[in-house]
């Protein structure tokens, strides 16, 4: 097969069991507060410790609110979820990071700026968009609490190996088109399950020319495709992100690892089980009409009709969008909007920012537009300040608020209110997945920040 995954998997490969899983060695476990509280009492349960403590760490991000976190949590649920964790990671020995703390953010925004995520690694949390670790050039893929429990008890998981797809997108991306509108792009052509026991490798000049926040992008939403995971194969890019982090070799060690990475890629001859090719003057930015992120399509274009619709699909087409307010074949440029949201694990780093405030510069958020922006991390928290983004953003009207996965889905203060409009950098537009009744657009930072300023769905590009 000769494919990067192969190499990966194989490397880790414990043993494989006749007719049944293989016992794959994991190199990093991440845990937040939501899918960890039950893996940690069946350790408890067994009196087990933690096989390789070294190789967990944890941080709260679900449920920690986007303002005041030098106070306590109000809510009840989210301060227990949040303060179980902590008790947890001391008592078993694990490195925590903590509300406040300097190191903490959203798991899968922090792993990679700190040099936790590395290329050639085994990655998994329980976390459906693990995936974003993949941009590193790791196979990394969300897991279940009971696997959560594996892993810290063996550094070992059973999983059956999934198929190999490549996709490759050729070209160069427009004005205005960003990682986010490839991979909306991606999920309306393929649908929500059109990758759907497979692992995705993304290829073609479009992924080599991405920057790495760009790529972790790209990974984050593989799984709304179906996938079990994607990733792209390291380079140059992936280096340069890499050296200097915390986490990352130094010295004699880097050299080496340079030249472990450097032969991370799919062989020429190297058999997929499925192959793509899009190209990328097909792509304009994206935005979402339904409640699944497949419902997808180009900024300028219409709503599929009825007749667009295989009968199958028909009843939930429909009622996604009476959910939605929305009707067949209806344009949605100038709908008017309530909320717009940038950050989450999808686009929560200070790219994400940069793009943001490139659109608002010399402009004030509309009239009855409420808007969040949430950094991934403190890191990034930091970077937007040194770069004089926070100027900018409020010279426009925005204020910048405190990292978590605030508004990507409600479990946290940060909900929409039922009935509103929400143009979201986030990873799913499910219906009540912003809070109960909340109607959701999912766009890239442009298309939010376009939104922000005028008060309606808006075509950055003519903004740019």
């Amino acid at each position: 097969m000769n494919t990067l995954f192969d190499k990966i998997w194989d490397k880790h490969v414990v043993q494989v069991v006749e007719d049944g899983p293989t016992q794959l060695y994991i190199d990093r476990l991440y845990c937040h507060e939501v899918t960890s509280p039950q893996a940690f009492d069946g350790m408890r349960k067994r009196g087990l410790k933690c096989f390789r403590p070294s190789q967990i760490y944890c941080m709260p991000d679900h449920n920690t609110p986007t303002h005041d976190q030098d106070k306590p949590i109000e809510d009840p649920v989210s301060k227990k979820q949040v303060d179980t964790l902590a008790a947890n990671a001391a008592e078993f020995g694990l490195t925590h990071y903590g509300m406040l703390s300097p190191d903490n953010g959203i798991i899968h925004v922090v792993g990679p700026e700190k040099g936790l995520s590395l290329p050639g690694m085994t990655i998994v949390c329980g976390d459906s968009h693990t995936s974003t670790h993949g941009a590193m050039g790791a196979v990394a893929f969300g897991i279940g609490t009971s696997e959560v429990e594996m892993v810290m008890a063996s550094q070992c998981i059973l999983q059956q190996k999934p198929k190999s797809m490549r996709i490759s997108i050729e070209g160069k991306l427009g004005k205005g088109v960003t990682a986010k509108d490839v991979a909306l792009y991606l999920m309306a052509r393929l649908t929500t399950s059109g990758a759907t026991g497979y692992f995705i490798e993304y290829a073609g000049s479009v992924v080599r020319d991405l920057t790495m926040e760009g790529r972790l992008t790209l990974c984050n939403l593989s799984i709304e495709m179906g996938a079990r995971g994607g990733f792209v194969a390291p380079d140059d890019t992936t280096f340069e992100y890499i050296k200097g982090r915390q986490y990352a070799p130094v010295g004699e060690e880097w050299d080496k690892a340079v030249a472990y990475w450097k032969t991370l890629k799919s062989g020429d001859d190297a058999v997929f089980d499925r192959e793509l090719t899009f190209d990328a003057a097909d792509i304009e930015p994206m935005i979402t009409y339904g409640t699944n992120p497949g419902m997808g399509m180009g900024i300028t274009e219409a709503i599929p009709t009825l007749e667009d619709v295989d009968d199958a699909g028909k009843a939930s087409f429909s009622k996604a969008l009476d959910y939605m307010g929305f009707a067949p074949g209806e344009k949605l440029l100038g709908h008017k909007i309530d909320y717009v949201f940038l950050g989450a694990c999808t686009n929560g780093r200070i790219e994400d920012f940069r793009a943001f405030a490139s659109i608002v510069r010399g402009r004030h958020k509309a009239d009855g537009v409420t808007a969040w922006l949430v950094p991934g991390s403190w890191a990034v928290d930091k970077q937007i300040k040194a770069e004089g983004l926070d100027v900018i953003l409020k010279e426009a009207g925005f204020e910048i608020r405190q990292p978590g996965c605030s508004a990507c889905l409600a479990m946290n203060d940060d909900k929409i209110p039922a009935g509103k409009y929400s143009v979201s950098t986030s990873n799913r537009n499910f219906e009540g997945r912003q809070g109960p009744g909340a109607r959701t657009i999912l766009a890239s930072p442009l298309v939010a920040a376009a939104a922000a300023v005028t008060g309606a769905i808006t075509d950055p590009r003519t903004l740019i």
